[in-house]
C-alpha cells in the first residue's frame, strides 16, 4: 500500500462488526532499540483481551504498522493523540482487506500531529465471544525527520529541516568521558522540540521535548531529565547522557 498523507478522507470508523471489546485491556509503550526506526513485538490475546501500543511521533513523520495473526479474527486500529479505543480510529485495519492477505492488513500514512500514537490489537466480537486465542507479530516503524513548518520569526537552516544546528556534549556509554556530537533541532513553539542527535559513528538519536523539557525518545530505554540553571541535562538508560541548553529548545 503506498505511503498516503492523512486527511479527513482516510478518517475511518469502526464497523459494528469491529468494535473492540472493552474487557481486558492492557497498555504497553513502545521503545525502539537504539539506533532503530522500528520494532517488531510478538504477543497474545485471548477473547476480549486486547493490547495498547503507545508510542510517540512527530507531525510529518511516516508510521507503518503491519499484522501477523495467527487468527484472521485479529485486527488493529490506530488512534491519533489524545484518542484511544471507545473513540474514533483514524485507521482500522479489519476495513484494508483480511489478514489471510498479509500485505493488506496494514497502515502506512505521513502523520499530521505530534504526540502519542495508540495502536490497538483486539479480536472480532465473535471470535471475542468464543474466547479464541490470536498470537500475533506487530511490526511497527517511525521514519522520516518532521516537516513541520517553521514557527513565525524561527527560519530553517538552508538545506535542511532544521530551525538550528550545531554541537552539544554527549556520551554514549557508561563511564564515557562527554564529547561532542552534532545536533539538529525542529522546533514547535512553546518548548515542543524534537533534537536529533548524530553519534559519530552514523547513528542517531530523537529527543522529543514537551514544555521544555525531555518527555520521551527514540530509545527503548527510559529517560530522566534534570534542569541546572538553563541546561537540560537528559539521560537515557544508564548510559547515555547528553547537556541541552534551553537556547536549543527555545531558540535565542
Amino acid at each position: 500500500m503506498p505511503v498516503r498523507r492523512i486527511t479527513a478522507a482516510f478518517v475511518l470508523f469502526l464497523s459494528a462488526g469491529a468494535v473492540l471489546a472493552q474487557d481486558g485491556i492492557r497498555t504497553e509503550r513502545v521503545r525502539f532499540p537504539a539506533g532503530a526506526s522500528g520494532t517488531a513485538i510478538t504477543g497474545e490475546i485471548v477473547g476480549r483481551q486486547s493490547v495498547s501500543y503507545v508510542l510517540g511521533a512527530s507531525a510529518g513523520q511516516t508510521m507503518t504498522v503491519s499484522l501477523r495473526p495467527s487468527n484472521l479474527s485479529t485486527y488493529f486500529n490506530v488512534y491519533a493523540p489524545g484518542k484511544g479505543p471507545g473513540d474514533e480510529a483514524i485507521a482500522n485495519s479489519g476495513l484494508t482487506g483480511p489478514p489471510s492477505v498479509p500485505e493488506l492488513n496494514r497502515f502506512s500514512a505521513t502523520l499530521p500531529a505530534s504526540g502519542d500514537y495508540t495502536i490497538s490489537v483486539y479480536m472480532m466480537r465473535s471470535a471475542a465471544r468464543r474466547n479464541e486465542r490470536s498470537d500475533y507479530t506487530l511490526d511497527i516503524a517511525i521514519t522520516g525527520i518532521t516537516a513541520a513548518a517553521p514557527r513565525q520569526g524561527d527560519a530553517l537552516v538552508p538545506g535542511t529541516n532544521f530551525h538550528a544546528t550545531g554541537e552539544i556534549p554527549c556520551a554514549r556509554y557508561e563511564g564515557q568521558p562527554m564529547a561532542s556530537c552534532r545536533f539538529g533541532v525542529i522546533r514547535r513553539g512553546n518548548g515542543e522540540a524534537t533534537v536529533r542527535v548524530f553519534w559519530p559513528d552514523g547513528d542517531v538519536r530523537n529527543i522529543y521535548f514537551e514544555n521544555g523539557k525531555a518527555t520521551s525518545s527514540d530509545s527503548d530505554a527510559g529517560i530522566t531529565s534534570e534542569k541546572r540553571s538553563d541546561l537540560n541535562m537528559v539521560f537515557i538508560g544508564t548510559n547515555e547522557r547528553f547537556e541541552i541548553p534551553d537556547a536549543v529548545i527555545y531558540g535565542d
